[in-house]
């Protein structure tokens, strides 16, 4: 079996070569795009060389950030995204260990509830959600975008699951020290756990970064208005310009590369140890 495996070893580089490749030329065709002159983005769009800047600027980037306020845009989303992130691993992080660890009454009705909202879709909860806003006073602001998505069910079972894979001895250890559930959980369980923090970090940042819907939903002044919402405005700006609109999708993606970049090792070792497990 293991020849076997080492023989088919360049069928599935091939393969995923391949895949690699075709998701990779939309985003390639974004970045040269941007690159180009606003006449000839879409000049060249039946041949290779539409995948080539011949004639290189940055102009484009300039035109898209004035045009569109870029700078406020950027500003917002990284507000919403930051607090949505850094709130949402605390929360949901602190809310797994209990599921995973500590016993209390309830606690099996408390993880199969948090298991079926997992298959709830978002759309389906949006009006009751734009209802409560609209109650609490919070349309067109910061707190609409952001106290919604702090708790997630998809992200507690990870790290519920991922806790439970963790070995019993080390907290019996700690307790024996005199260290109570909160100690253990911020000296012993959150130092083993980067790889799960990781993973559930870069996915609540791309699931917010590019969230669309509700932003439209609950925003209406550009003072809040996150990149997505910003995008879907500016591209109906006129006069139209392909240039201009390429350069604002290529500025929107570069954060998301950077933070997977950033992230890219634990997050790795997050999904292998997973896959471990399972």
């Amino acid at each position: 079996m293991t020849q076997r495996r080492i023989h088919n070893l360049p069928l599935h580089y091939a393969v995923s070569g391949l895949i690699a490749l075709v998701m990779l030329i939309p985003l390639v065709f974004m970045f040269v795009g941007a690159l180009k002159p606003n006449a000839d983005v879409l000049g060249d769009g039946g041949s290779w060389r539409a995948l080539i800047p011949l004639d290189p600027t940055l102009d484009n980037f300039t035109s898209a950030w004035e045009r569109s306020n870029f700078g406020r845009l950027l500003l917002n989303s990284l507000v919403v995204c930051g607090a949505t992130v850094g709130l949402g691993l605390v929360v949901n992080s602190m809310f797994g260990y209990a599921l995973a660890r500590l016993r209390w009454t309830g606690r099996n009705v408390v993880l199969a509830i948090v298991v079926a909202l997992i298959i709830i879709p978002f759309e389906a909860l949006t009006i009751p959600l734009l209802l409560m806003m609209t109650e609490l006073g919070w349309l067109d602001s910061y707190q609409a975008q952001i106290v919604p998505f702090i708790a997630n069910p998809f992200f507690i079972y990870l790290f519920y699951s991922f806790f439970l894979g963790m070995p019993r001895e080390l907290e019996e250890a700690a307790r024996v020290d005199g260290a109570g559930a909160w100690r253990t959980f911020r000296s012993i369980i959150v130092p083993l756990s980067k790889p799960a923090y990781a993973s559930v970090a870069i996915l609540s940042f791309l699931m917010t970064w590019g969230q669309l819907l509700w932003p439209v939903m609950v925003t209406r002044s550009e003072s809040v208005r996150p990149l997505p919402v910003g995008m879907s405005v500016f591209q109906t700006l006129p006069p139209l310009q392909w240039g201009d609109i390429m350069a604002f999708a290529a500025m929107m993606t570069v954060p998301t590369l950077v933070v997977f970049l950033i992230f890219q090792r634990a997050f790795v070792q997050g999904v292998a140890a997973q896959a471990v497990k399972e």
